[in-house]
């Protein structure tokens, strides 16, 4: 959840305020140039009328008043003349600017906005084209993002379905040995628990995601929390022989329990579920005047840059094989929570270490 400070919002009305100015600015004055060519080429006119003697023999009073209706009717035709198609530039790059939103609005997010002529370089006409642009290609990402959680979603889910029926069709057969018979059972249940597991993740990133506001906070221990969560992995990091090193003293901080106790769940499965055999787990937390960060560091490789952009997204698995364990729920539950308490979360990798941050506020 980015935050804005009040320097920025100000600074931001003010720029919005200067070129809805300079927008008005720009109009007046076309009209006004309109409104003055047309005069003074009425009077021109006039004055050309009276130099060769059209109007010359008429009398002083009646003279005056027709050179008064001549002048009005002319600038009023010319004046319109000369806004129609003066109009038609700003008409154009309005009448642009609709149809390209018609085609974001139909699903063409490829399109992109920009202006023409003096309309390309003015303030106003610039923020029109980058936000328009800027919002173009936001729903071009979420496009993406959707078709992606789709294709995902539906293989998570088909794989444990699938060996479960497949296995059970198996079993119920009848001809296979008690021994292969207690394997496929033991499987069967494994898969069972992998789909309830993923259901229960899906459902909690569902619950996050719906929540905007956070709700029953208090002060808690977060060393105490990290530790019970260790705990909990005990198998996990004992069966690849997983080195811990933990490496913090007692920090409290005012927050969720409940939502907060899944981030370190989370992140500590992720650490050794990609950490290799007899490798390590370090977890560092280093308290500041205003703010606690938390570390995730394990042996592993390299996550590339490419990557470190989609790794919090919904379902998504660097190994696109999905040979490893796990759902890619995890990472986007705990990116929501961490920015449901106005934290953030960042991932580094060098020299062989990736290192999970979460910065949260006290």
């Amino acid at each position: 959840m980015k935050r804005v400070s009040v320097n920025q919002k100000i600074k931001r009305k003010f720029n919005e305020q200067k070129n809805q100015a300079s927008m008005m600015l720009m109009f007046a004055l076309i009209v006004f140039l309109i409104i003055y060519c047309a005069i003074v080429a009425a009077f021109g006119i006039t004055y050309l009328f009276l130099y060769i003697g059209i109007i010359e023999n008429i009398e002083e009073e009646i003279k005056l008043g027709t050179i008064f209706m001549f002048v009005s009717v002319f600038s009023l035709v010319l004046g319109t003349v000369a806004a129609f198609f003066s109009s038609r530039i700003p008409i154009k790059s309005f009448n642009m600017m609709i149809s390209k939103m018609n085609r974001l609005a139909e699903g063409d997010f490829d399109v992109r906005l920009e202006f023409k002529g003096a309309l390309k370089t003015h303030p106003a006409f610039v923020e029109i084209s980058e936000s328009f642009n800027k919002m173009a290609e936001e729903l071009e990402g979420t496009e993406m993002l959707r078709a992606d959680f789709i294709n995902n979603f539906s293989h998570e889910f088909k794989t444990p379905i699938v060996a479960i029926a497949g296995l059970a069709k198996l079993v119920n057969k009848g001809n296979i040995s008690d021994e292969q018979r207690a394997k496929y059972l033991i499987a069967i249940e494994e898969e069972s628990f992998r789909l309830a597991a993923m259901a229960t993740n899906v459902l909690n990133l569902t619950k996050v995601e719906n929540q905007a506001i956070l709700t029953d906070t208090s002060e808690i221990n977060i060393s105490e929390q990290i530790r019970s969560s260790i705990l909990l992995l005990e198998n996990k990091w004992t069966a690849k022989n997983i080195e811990l090193n933990l490496n913090f003293d007692e920090h409290t901080i005012v927050a969720n329990e409940e939502l907060l106790k899944q981030v370190w769940i989370n992140l500590a499965d992720n650490a050794i579920k990609f950490s290799p055999n007899n490798g390590f787990l370090e977890i560092k937390v280093v308290e500041n005047e205003d703010s606690v960060a938390v570390s995730f560091t394990n042996a592993g490789e390299e996550i590339s840059p490419e990557n470190r952009k989609k790794i919090f997204n919904k379902f998504y698995q660097a190994d696109e094989s999905h040979a490893s364990e796990g759902n890619g729920v995890g990472l986007a539950i705990v990116k929501k929570i961490v920015e449901l308490h106005n934290g953030n979360i960042d991932v580094i990798c060098e020299n062989g270490r990736i290192t999970f941050e979460v910065v949260l506020p006290k």
